[in-house]
């Protein structure tokens, strides 16, 4: 198994329909197309013999890498440098725009820097997670493959006159290629899925001039933000990262554009996180409006309204809203596993599809309404069809929030009457009351009241332990858990409060290794599943946040600095950190993200306020 790469050990590149995996040995080892939901085309991560790959790497054994994005670009560059030379491999993905398409182009320029070099390479797709079998087609003018469900064009970069250059051979179902250059010079690929022409050569001219374009769209885009605190590098690449995560067709956030990466080396916690969540795609508001960036904010809004009025969770029992989606909207994520691949480092099963979907998850309707009225403060307003879908959610809340769920963590160990999730309900009835009296929009007011008062007070009365001093994460339990630090930032209690600064000082006690923080202790609260997990580097993130709001900068500080320190070279995390610091999980997490920007605007914040100002 040491032949699989770290987690961390990759940068992210896409178009903003899809995206893919490329290693610090420039091996593409994910992409899946035409979706970031689709089935896979290099799946090497997960398997590294059938799983399929593209890779590039100097001709010679002796050599040494480096990787970086190009200044304020999804833009990858990996640098060999060998005695006789240096080159490198800049990977992109033109941009599609904001139409569905099943044509993406992945660019991989090859150019020598210093010196010679001779690089080598092998192209070797393995279509539908590698149970699709595919012929391959060598042309003068390139290669095909092709699939039943796709086909992939290689169109090489040419000049008249260098044929030597680039040397293209069939090896059974792959590619192998050759490529020597001197110092200045630069040639390349472009591989193209659902083509509508042969493979075709492509002038160097016209090879640069989409590098220049992606160049411009990345820094046009970036150049919205309106964030000039004091961990701006680490912010950016976030944004940028998050950016990369979404469907510009509709504009729903991927939690992560990999499936069944482990919580735990060898372990069974491998879930797919190529969909929308409900959640996470809601906290993506409040981050996209906190950096100015208000069309991608509006596009999620837009999103998440047609959710509401699809009301497509009736069916199953779980309320008007599934917990998530298919990037599209659609609601098929049956969960299967792919038996025939071995997991990454042996971590079995690998699945696809989430069985999570048709959980009970009541925190959600929280969140939603969270960040519609957030966008409303905003200037971006629900419709009238909107805000009476949104009636009919709340009315359905009313009647159905005093019942056990999964919960936030999506366990499976039985439903139970999770705090947060409380919390949550209550802030439903709250932002809907908010909008309501805001608009003067028709709405059950004094039920929605009544509602939002008796959640506070159960709250109070069954989710506070007196023995521990601390909210608990479900009632009848002295369990912690770190969602509950979202409190004070929804609003449910103030900082300051006594019962929040003393459950605090539990988590800190109890959740918290030297910066880092755990979810929750498995042990003490079983979830229905094997084996352990590392810390939850969104709650890190949230524990900074946190401890901003209730004054205590100092140690908010230290441990975003911390933390910062565990993000790969390229400023990306997964979701969790083990002990070691290596990254685990399905990456890079889009949560985890969104939390940095949140903790980053919120401790700048109270730092430019100095020691005698509040937080709103």
């Amino acid at each position: 198994m040491d032949d699989y790469p770290l987690i961390e050990n990759h940068g992210l590149i896409g178009d903003l329909q899809t995206a893919a995996l490329v290693g610090t040995d420039a091996t593409i080892d994910w992409f899946c197309c035409p979706r970031f939901d689709s089935p896979s085309v290099f799946g090497a991560l997960l398997d590294r013999r059938e799983g399929g790959h593209f890779s590039v790497r100097p001709s010679v054994d002796s050599y040494s890498t480096k990787q970086l994005y190009h200044p304020d670009t999804a833009v990858l560059v990996t640098r060999f440098m060998t005695e006789a030379g240096a080159g490198e491999v800049v990977d992109f993905m033109p941009v599609t725009g904001t139409t569905a398409t099943d044509r993406h182009r992945l660019v991989r320029m090859l150019r020598c820097v210093r010196g010679t070099m001779t690089f080598v390479g092998e192209l070797a797709p393995r279509f539908d997670y590698g149970r699709q079998p595919h012929q391959v087609h060598l042309t003068p003018h390139g290669a095909l493959f092709t699939s039943e469900s796709m086909n992939l064009a290689v169109h090489p970069v040419r000049e008249p006159g260098d044929d030597r250059l680039l040397s293209i051979v069939s090896a059974d179902r792959d590619l192998r290629f050759t490529l020597t250059l001197e110092a200045g010079q630069q040639r390349g690929l472009v591989m193209e899925s659902s083509p509508d022409g042969p493979p075709h050569e492509v002038r160097v001219e016209e090879f640069q001039q989409l590098f220049h374009e992606t160049v411009r769209f990345w820094r046009s885009w970036l150049g919205q933000s309106t964030y000039s605190g004091r961990w701006r590098e680490a912010v950016e690449r976030s944004a940028i990262t998050l950016k990369l995560m979404t469907y510009a067709p509709t504009g729903a956030l991927v939690a992560a554009p990999t499936t069944a990466l482990p919580e735990q080396l060898g372990g069974e916690r491998n879930w797919d996180y190529r969909f929308t969540w409900i959640r996470d795609a809601s906290f993506s508001v409040y981050a996209l409006l906190g950096l100015g960036f208000k069309e991608e904010a509006a596009a999620f809004i837009n999103w998440l309204h047609d959710r509401v009025k699809e009301e497509a969770g009736q069916g199953n029992g779980t309320g008007p809203l599934n917990i998530m989606y298919r990037v599209d909207g659609s609601t098929d994520l049956v969960e299967e596993e792919l038996s025939h691949w071995e997991g990454y480092r042996g971590s079995a099963p690998v699945r696809i599809g989430n069985g999570a979907a048709d959980q009970l998850q009541l925190d959600i309707y929280g969140e939603a309404l969270d960040s519609i009225y957030f966008a409303h403060q905003r200037g971006i307003h629900l419709d009238h069809k909107g805000w009476t879908a949104l009636h009919t959610l709340l009315d359905w809340l009313a009647g159905h929030w005093d019942q056990p769920g999964e919960g936030l963590w999506e366990t499976r160990g039985g439903r139970k009457d999770f705090t947060y999730g409380r919390v949550m309900s209550w802030v439903a009835f709250d932002r809907a009351l908010r909008i309501a009296y805001d608009d003067g929009r028709p709405a059950a007011r004094g039920r929605w009241t009544t509602e939002r008062d008796k959640l506070y007070e159960q709250v109070l009365a069954r989710g506070w332990d007196p023995g521990k001093r601390a909210f608990v994460q479900h009632y009848g339990s002295d369990v912690l858990d770190s969602s509950l630090l979202r409190m004070p930032t929804v609003g449910f209690i103030m900082p300051e409060d006594p019962m929040w600064q003393t459950t605090l000082d539990a988590i800190d006690r109890e959740l918290v290794s030297d910066s880092l923080v755990y979810r929750y202790n498995p042990e003490a609260s079983p979830d229905g599943l094997s084996g352990s997990e590392g810390t939850f580097s969104l709650c890190t993130f949230m524990y900074v946040d946190a401890l901003a709001r209730a004054g205590r900068t100092d140690m908010a500080r230290l441990v975003l600095e911390k933390m910062l320190t565990y993000a790969n070279h390229l400023g990306l995390y997964s979701e969790e950190i083990d002990l070691t610091g290596r990254q685990l999980g399905n990456f890079p997490q889009a949560f985890t993200h969104l939390a940095l920007i949140d903790a980053a605007i919120t401790l700048d914040r109270t730092l430019n306020r100095g020691p005698h100002g509040t937080m709103p």
